[in-house]
Order: structure tokens, then sequence, then C-alpha cells
């Protein structure tokens, strides 16, 4: 083999393509889950207008049909509408490094402070202009303490009352968290956290991990990886069964995504994805 194509194969990753590919032919994915070989970007790169950088974490509330992003320089929440547009921004205080947030119901969020570990419980409803998290309820993880390598991104299951958390890296990591919100209620202490894993090996073969994303319909993970350029589909028995490369011509894509760092699930099978700096990205189905 020449060393251009060795190259070639490095740069568009495609051993993680195949092993993936293979693993999918494996799996028994029981529920339907989303088709993101049938996907194609509807909206291409589009920048954020009002929001100049760092944009990061993303979720889709039903409550008000709408996605919300947090952004870690100065820590901030904005709210966009499903085809990109900023808005509102709402400053936040008593947080420093957002990187993750998940709708859970009505005007409920919770929100990751990645350095410090933290999930914090915050009620951003149409009224809010600015948000005190300092004496919001939260809970603190002492987990991997290893700096700017902590909690990237949330998503919550409504029907399992399950939280799932990813850590960037050092190590890759996903937990899963239940009796969260009873104790930040203050409804009683019956707190779990396991680490998720997928089946049949021990850790996913993604880079790091940027976001994650929960599909109720399915009951389907979908983990998002900026430094391996795709996102992975995990079924319930933690089995690959779909992924979308954000590469340059895969998927309609003009360019690849620079530096992917939110992924959200609509409820019309839309899939949203924000990228470092202001860079904002939707997926549809071809059918």
């Amino acid at each position: 083999m020449s060393l251009s194509l060795i190259a070639f194969v490095w740069h568009q990753q495609l051993p993680t393509l195949a092993y993936y590919w293979v693993r999918m032919q494996q799996a028994h994915s029981g529920a339907p889950g989303l088709g993101l070989s049938d996907y194609a970007v509807a909206i291409d790169a589009r920048e954020i207008e009002g929001i100049p950088a760092n944009v990061s974490g993303l979720t889709y509330s039903s409550a008000t049909g709408t996605l919300f992003a947090v952004i870690n320089d100065p820590a901030q929440v904005a709210e966009l509408s499903t085809d990109g547009r900023l808005l509102r921004i709402i400053p936040l205080r008593g947080i420093r490094d957002p990187e993750g947030i998940t709708h859970v119901a009505g005007d409920h969020f919770l929100i990751a402070a990645e350095r410090d570990r933290q999930l914090i419980l915050a009620r951003i409803n149409a009224e809010r202009t600015e948000l005190d998290l300092g004496v919001a309820p939260r809970l603190g993880l002492g987990i991997g303490l290893n700096g700017n390598k902590g909690f990237e991104g949330l998503a919550w299951d409504p029907e399992g009352q399950r939280l799932f958390v990813v850590q960037e890296k050092s190590p890759v990591r996903v937990l899963e968290i239940t009796g969260l919100l009873a104790a930040m209620h203050g409804a009683g202490l019956d707190l779990q956290v396991r680490e998720w894993k997928p089946g049949r090996f021990e850790e996913p073969y993604l880079r790091d991990l940027s976001s994650v994303s929960y599909d109720v319909a399915s009951g389907h993970l979908l983990l998002l990886s900026d430094e391996s350029r795709m996102a992975v589909e995990y079924n319930r028995d933690r089995d690959p069964v779909g992924v979308l490369p954000l590469r340059q011509g895969w998927h309609g894509l003009a360019h690849a995504v620079p530096q992917a760092e939110g992924v959200a699930l609509g409820p019309d099978r839309a899939l949203y994805v924000v990228s470092e700096p202001n860079l904002f990205y939707r997926y549809e189905p071809r059918r």
C-alpha cells in the first residue's frame, strides 16, 4: 500500500467506518431505529447570527418546539429555531464552563458544568432574561477530574427517568444516572450511577465524545464524536445500528463539520448538529 493511500485511509477514517459497518451487520436492532443511512443534510453550516463563537451542547424542547444550546464563554443559554435562527440569549451566573444541556419536561432543563463535573437543574421559561444557577439544585460527581475533558453532553430519557452523561475522553465514558430529579426535588435519596457500555466490546471505537441524544420512539442512543467526525446510533442491546459520518461529501455535506459539539433529535425525525464556532446543521430523512 502506498504512503498516499495510507494517508487517505487515515484521513477519511475508513477503518472506523468499516468497523461500524461490520458491527451493524451483526446487530439485531429490535425496535426500528433512525435509519441514519437515509438522512441528507437540509441546512448545511448555517452561521448562527448573534453567536460569534463557543456554541456547545444542544437539546430539543417539546414544550416550546425550539432548540436550546449552551455557550461556555461567556456562560449563556441560546434558544434557536429549528432552522438555526437565534431567538434569544440568556446570560448565566453561578456556573463556569457549561458544555451540555438537555430538556427534561416543561421549563425544566439540566445543564452540565464540564470542569466542575456538576449537573445543575435550571428552569427556563419564556420570560427568563438571565439565570442565576448559583442557587439551583445540583449534583457534583468527582469522577475523572482531569480539567477540560469532562462532562460534554447530556440526554434525558423521560420514560426511564434516566440521565445519560458523556465524558469527553481520558477515558471516553457514558454514565447512566437514575433518581437524580427525585433527589434534587428533595423526594428522597435513591441515586444510582452506572457506566453505560456498548454491547459485546469494552468501549466505543470513538476517539472522544462531544454530545449525546436519546430517541424516545425507539429507545436508541445517539453518540456524537468530534474527533472521529461521526454520530453512531446504538439500540437497546447497546449494539451499533447506524452511523452518520460528518465528513465532506457524506449525506450531502459540502465540507466536513469542523468541530461538532451538540446533537439533538426532533419529533419529526429531524437531526440537528451544532459546531464550533457557530455553525448549524439540520439533517432530514430522505423518505
